[in-house]
């Protein structure tokens, strides 16, 4: 007895057993810049003094909320680097480890391409307040970005996933800038832990 028609046509193929030598690379050093990231972060708490003798010392509670809150980011970010070349992962984790790629590319590109708007008006109007820094930090995540898109777009094929995974991770990127920057903000500077707007 042969097997019906629709039991072969929604068999998905299988997966590749190994995610090639370059994306293990790429995701090694996309979850490595991911850690270097969050220890300036875990650097600037250590100290202790990156706002003493500015006017926002006052506020130094609700600045250490945010710091907190961009490591765990930047953490999960490594995490989800890692997942993405894990060569045997689980079947049910696969839609999940998708949609955190995408939602991490679709957020740092949104964050690097608006960042790097705001670079270029500042340099027509004052090159002056454009610095080395300033230059390294949103070429890093521009290029964080890029690591993202290719270890999601590497994840998708070998799993042979859908595109409106894509679509649903990439709906991630306002929601978590909008809790970075609009919704954690507002909320701390309520409590009177943040300067009001």
């Amino acid at each position: 007895m042969t097997a019906s028609r629709t039991d072969t046509v929604h068999t998905p193929p299988p997966a590749t057993a190994r995610p090639g030598r370059a994306v293990t690379l790429l995701g090694a050093a996309t979850a490595l810049a991911c850690l270097a990231f969050a220890a300036v972060n875990i650097a600037f708490e250590s100290t202790g003094d990156f706002l003493d003798g500015t006017d926002y010392a006052a506020y130094a509670d609700g600045f250490t909320v945010m710091n907190w809150l961009v490591v765990a980011l930047k953490l999960a970010g490594a995490a989800t680097a890692l997942l993405s070349i894990h060569p045997r992962p689980r079947p049910r984790a696969v839609p999940a480890v998708a949609l955190a790629l995408w939602g991490a590319f679709a957020t740092l590109g949104v964050y690097a391409l608006g960042s790097l708007t705001q670079a270029i008006t500042m340099a027509a109007t004052d090159t002056d307040r454009i610095d080395a820094a300033g230059t390294a930090y949103v070429l890093g995540f521009l290029l964080a970005a890029t690591g993202f898109g290719i270890l999601a777009a590497a994840w998708s094929r070998r799993h042979h996933l859908n595109r409106r995974l894509a679509l649903l991770g990439a709906l991630a990127a306002p929601a978590v800038l909008g809790t970075v920057l609009l919704a954690a903000p507002a909320i701390l500077a309520a409590l009177g832990m943040l300067p009001a707007a």
